[in-house]
């Protein structure tokens, strides 16, 4: 929990700065692929926790790695490198492009159902939606079997649950009373 603070804060300093300087945009893509990194191998997160590797090699590594990266970009690694935060630029990343996407109204939802949803219903569903919320919804549609059908909506720590799934296991425990 307290890295996660950390992290937020540090991402809400970077923002700031961002905003100021004009940089949102170029600042979220290289915080992009800063996640892409570490997901295309274990050993970027391996590399940024260990206590063995100098700071200032780590510095220069960042630099090698992202040397096209935006000039704030690099002197935000170098001081949270310096600082001795480095394991948390991954999440410092992550909250950086929540808090973009908030910044610009944008809401990120995820719509989960037993298979791919027709056109239709996907309408119907954001239809919904977009009568409850104000901002513009970024949808991920995800698949699993498992919900047999129906489906879930996932906005932020909201969550509409019009599965089947769950509509069994509700009758489920209504029968065991």
């Amino acid at each position: 929990m307290k890295s996660t603070k950390s992290a937020s804060r540090y991402a809400k300093a970077l923002l700031e700065l961002a905003i100021e300087q004009q940089k949102l945009e170029s600042i979220e893509s290289n915080m992009s692929r800063i996640l892409e990194a570490a997901k295309e191998t274990n050993e970027f997160q391996v590399f940024l926790d260990s206590p063995i590797i100098n700071l200032d090699k780590k510095v220069a590594v960042l630099n090698s790695l992202f040397g096209e990266f935006e000039p704030l970009t690099l002197s935000f690694l170098a001081l949270i490198t310096k600082n001795v935060r480095e394991r948390l630029i991954t999440e410092i990343a992550q909250s950086y492009i929540s808090q973009v996407k908030e910044f610009k109204g944008i809401i990120p939802i995820s719509i989960t159902s037993a298979r791919k949803l027709d056109e239709a219903t996907k309408a119907t569903i954001l239809v919904k939606i977009n009568a409850s919320v104000t901002g513009t919804l970024e949808i991920t549609e995800l698949i699993d079997e498992s919900l047999i059908g129906g489906f879930i909506v996932t906005m932020g720590d909201k969550q509409i649950d019009a599965s089947v799934a769950s509509q069994l296991a509700r009758m489920k425990q209504q029968l065991t009373k």
